[in-house]
């Protein structure tokens, strides 16, 4: 697609590698007259792989609406797939940590296509097929903390013969269609069992408990709340045994005809909140 191509290398600036690895792809493109431009972006405090990825994307959207380009491909491969896979297998993660990235989406918060042509594809080709063409493949080793849970699983699958890489990034990918579904089941409930008024939440139950976790936790983030898994589904044990209580800031009280309403934990002195 001669001319229809630009560049862009994200710089998170988090290793004293990133600034000349940007620079090689900067002086690799101009050889080839290819637009290039480097994005620097500061990554929040947080959790870093989620504060570098909103980062990332939201810098590669800008730059995509500014030079007026229709879509966005990223070198996503089996590799991360699986990696991802079982990072988040070993951590117990439901449906949503467990989905992997499609071949096809859009950028997050934008229409923008986002296109992964090199999901079928194991790193270590990549890298033959870098070093064919005369070039020194780039390594990005994260953070080389040997406890880091993706550094200690890439280096597992490097050796490992008996697994499958490419079939696990297929599951990947069905876990995330599954995914797809159940965004739409609890979209279905939220708008059939679910009333917003001014001062709390009402919801009647009537899904199964997977989508029952997403409703009540998307109520109580609506409510402030910033709830984690394990204790929206603690709170959930509750109400559906008849008991109230209280998450994040936010009171669920269970009625007597099986509907739960949630409304903000009025001002206190002192305390924690507690289921």
């Amino acid at each position: 697609m001669p001319g229809r191509v630009e560049v862009a290398t994200v710089d998170h600036r988090l290793r004293a590698e990133s600034a000349s690895e940007a620079a090689m792809v900067a002086e690799l493109c101009a050889g080839h007259k290819i637009p290039h431009e480097i994005l620097s972006v500061k990554v929040p405090q947080g959790n870093v792989q989620d504060m570098a990825r909103m980062a990332r994307y939201r810098a590669l959207g800008e730059w995509a609406r500014r030079r007026e380009l229709g879509a966005i491909a990223t070198a996503h491969h089996a590799d991360d797939q699986a990696e991802t896979l079982i990072m988040r297998l070993n951590r117990a993660s439901g449906v949503a940590g467990l989905a992997g990235v499609r071949a096809r989406g859009n950028v997050p918060g934008t229409d923008l296509a986002l296109l992964r042509p090199l999901l079928g594809w194991r790193r270590a080709e990549l890298a033959e097929i870098v070093k064919a063409a005369g070039l020194l493949p780039a390594d990005d080793p994260g953070n080389r903390d040997t406890r880091f849970d993706r550094v200690r699983i890439r280096e597992a699958l490097k050796g490992c013969d008996w697994l499958d890489v490419r079939a696990m990034a297929v599951s990947a990918s069905h876990l995330a269609d599954a995914e797809g579904v159940m965004v739409w089941a609890a979209q279905r409930e939220w708008n059939e069992a679910v009333t917003v008024s001014e001062d709390s939440i009402l919801y009647r139950p009537g899904a199964p408990r997977a989508i029952r976790l997403r409703i009540v936790g998307r109520a109580i983030a609506m409510l402030g709340g910033i709830p984690r898994g394990g204790d929206v589904a603690r709170l959930i044990n509750r109400l559906q045994a008849g008991k109230d209580g209280t998450l994040a800031g936010v009171v669920a009280r269970s009625a007597a005809d099986g509907s739960w309403r949630f409304r903000r934990e009025p001002p206190r002195r002192g305390g924690a909140n507690h289921l």
